[in-house]
């Protein structure tokens, strides 16, 4: 977050330039000085967390002096941190109207545009801060950090590369450089990006989980040295804080009603929507009570289905992650679901305090957290194979059957016929991101492509908007002999009528695609996956088992590639599954909700039951 640079106003002297620079509203030197202390005492109140009383002095700041610019933007920032934009957006406008060159109120109303959505408002605002101030170093990782999520890549880099020009020994840029580089593909860039902002701050949290994120779709790395990885953040991070941990004051009841807490930061329009939803949705009241913690800078329609499924619903952003802990203990939850992993905006450091007698990690990530707090991971069979279970920290909670239940959203639209058909050609595809595509997955697939007289393949995500990684990708193809003319490399969302035009999705590894590999086969697309390292890797294969077509899982390269060209080469049975795929789908445990609801709910009562046994009194 930003914070407002404050100018200083302690002398009389200063309330006279004040007075003779604005024509408004000219308080004497003694109203103003009193203006300015109440500003201090606001900003003071705000680091504690006093915000009632801070708005308070905040007001009378302003009724005293109507043209104190700094009250003005420090009011912006604390509506800001509370949530409130519009009127956020409005103070810092104050600002602007006083001083109409002051890069820092054009520097957090870029942020209060980011934080809604709308980066390409957050881009202009952004820009004006560092055309008035070039060398403000929070405006050019902000701009930049807008750039990212616009998809302008090209530009996200070149901004932080500005920010490091600034401070080369901040290792925040380092950290938000490596960012690019993942949305770029370029793992090894990325890694050792995180490590620079971890030589320069050991203690940045944020930095090694998002180096352990970036880990997980390293090509040429064992299970075992990305889990030594895990292993270590646990020591840096989370061990120290058990001395935090306290005795449980739950009713130790193996049959009463549980308190159940999901702790996420994508209640909104985020995909782990696709799964998270239909459990929510689904759980059985009598016997479950639900609270959500939600780490949400702004909510939409989505997060208004999820304030309906919780009985409580308990906004986070405000709290530090002692302060969530506690207020959770007090909610005296039974068991904790971690649902974001090492994603952004997770609050790992909160279950490292072992809020809650039972906790686990599900679904929004796919690995351990290596967070020796943390009790459980719920896996499958499939995910997490016997023997395997010393690559997680957490105990395997393996459920039976698939690990997800999926709800497609409303607007797909129908299955289209076999493209094939028609075209004369096969069409292959990817939608998965970047980060998935390293250099021995393009070998294959152009391997693929080699065989497959006028096959194409198309890549399509987000990362692809801009010409120069399209232009990347078609070099990568180009060294293995692919012609362009073969790929289309581009991005169109939402996907729908993209993957009707795809008659094979191709899975990727190490690291499976997830959300996109329920997409393709909702639409009649069947794809083939390469079992490869627990849980992250055999995703796909999870997948396909809860369908029913485990024959489309490879245990090798070759076998990959020869299951792609036996598929690809019999179009009438193609075309037959396409028809039937989605009502496969529909009648399997993949998209039996209520069945996968009661399934989850056995999980946690299990979980609880055992909690009990060990701790009777």
């Amino acid at each position: 977050m930003l914070k407002w640079l404050k100018r200083k106003f302690a002398s009389h002297k200063d309330a006279s330039n004040f007075a003779k620079q604005n024509t408004e509203a000219r308080p004497s030197p003694i109203l103003f000085d009193e203006a300015v202390k109440l500003c201090q005492l606001a900003s003071l109140q705000m680091e504690q967390g006093k915000f009632h009383d801070a708005g308070k002095n905040l007001q009378g700041a302003i009724a005293i002096a109507p043209d104190y610019a700094d009250a003005h933007g420090t009011m912006g920032l604390l509506l800001m941190s509370l949530g409130h934009f519009p009127a956020a957006e409005n103070s810092l406008r104050q600002v602007l109207r006083i001083r109409p060159d002051d890069a820092i109120a054009y520097d957090n109303l870029g942020l209060i545009s980011y934080l809604q959505g709308r980066f390409k408002d957050a881009i202009v605002s952004l820009k004006r801060a560092v055309e008035i101030a070039p060398d403000l170093l929070n405006a050019h990782n902000n701009l930049a950090s807008s750039y990212k999520r616009d998809g302008q890549l090209q530009e996200a880099e070149n901004s932080y590369r500005h920010a490091l020009r600034l401070d080369s020994n901040n290792p925040m840029p380092h950290n938000n450089l490596a960012l690019v580089f993942s949305d770029q593909g370029r793992i090894a860039d990325a890694v050792n990006a995180y490590q620079k902002a971890l030589e320069l701050n050991p203690d940045f949290a944020e930095a090694h989980s998002n180096l352990l994120f970036a880990l997980n779709y390293h090509p040429d790395l064992s299970s075992k040295e990305i889990y030594a990885a895990y292993q270590a953040y646990d020591q840096r991070f989370a061990v120290a804080l058990k001395s935090t941990w306290r005795s449980f004051e739950n009713e130790r009841s193996p049959g009463s009603k549980l308190r159940i807490g999901y702790v996420s930061p994508d209640f909104s329009n985020h995909s782990v929507k696709y799964f998270l939803e239909p459990l929510m949705a689904r759980h059985d009241k009598s016997q479950f009570e639900v609270y959500a913690y939600a780490q949400l800078n702004w909510e939409d329609e989505v997060t208004a289905r999820y304030r309906k499924y919780a009985d409580h619903w308990i906004p986070t952003i405000l709290m530090s992650d002692h302060e969530l802990a506690e207020r959770i203990r007090a909610d005296r939850i039974d068991i904790l679901i971690d649902v974001a992993g090492h994603t952004g905006h997770n609050r790992l450091q909160v279950f490292a305090r072992k809020p809650a007698p039972v906790s686990m990690s599900w679904l929004g990530f796919g690995y351990t957290t290596g967070i020796s707090a943390i009790d459980y991971l719920l896996m499958d069979d499939i995910s997490v194979p016997t023997g395997s279970e010393d690559l997680f920290t957490e105990q395997p909670w393996r459920l039976a059957g698939p690990l997800y239940v999926y709800r497609p959203p409303e607007d797909t639209g129908p299955v289209s016929d076999l493209p094939a058909l028609q075209n004369g050609y096969v069409t292959f595809a990817t939608f998965s991101r970047a980060i998935r595509l390293n250099d021995q997955l393009i070998k294959v697939w152009a391997n693929i492509l080699k065989q497959m007289d006028g096959a194409k393949l198309v890549i399509n995500s987000g990362n692809f908007r801009e010409p120069f990684m399209q232009e990347r990708y078609l070099e990568k193809f180009a060294a293995h002999g692919i012609d362009g003319s073969r790929l289309e490399i581009a991005c169109h969302s939402p996907p729908w009528d993209s993957l009707r035009k795809v008659d094979i999705v191709l899975d990727c590894f190490p690291h499976n695609s997830g959300t996109t590999l329920f997409e393709s086969l909702y639409m009649g697309i069947p794809y083939i996956t390469l079992a490869g390292r627990p849980s992250m890797g055999l995703l796909g294969s999870s997948i396909l088992s809860g369908l029913g077509h485990s024959e489309w899982i490879a245990k090798t390269e070759e076998e990959y590639i020869e299951k792609t060209l036996a598929m690809a080469r019999d179009l009438p049975q193609l075309s037959k599954l396409r028809m039937n795929l989605r009502q496969e789908m529909q009648a399997s445990p993949l998209m039996d909700e209520a069945g996968f609801a009661r399934k989850m709910e056995t999980a946690y009562r299990s979980m609880w039951q055992d909690w009990c046994e060990k701790n009777p009194h």
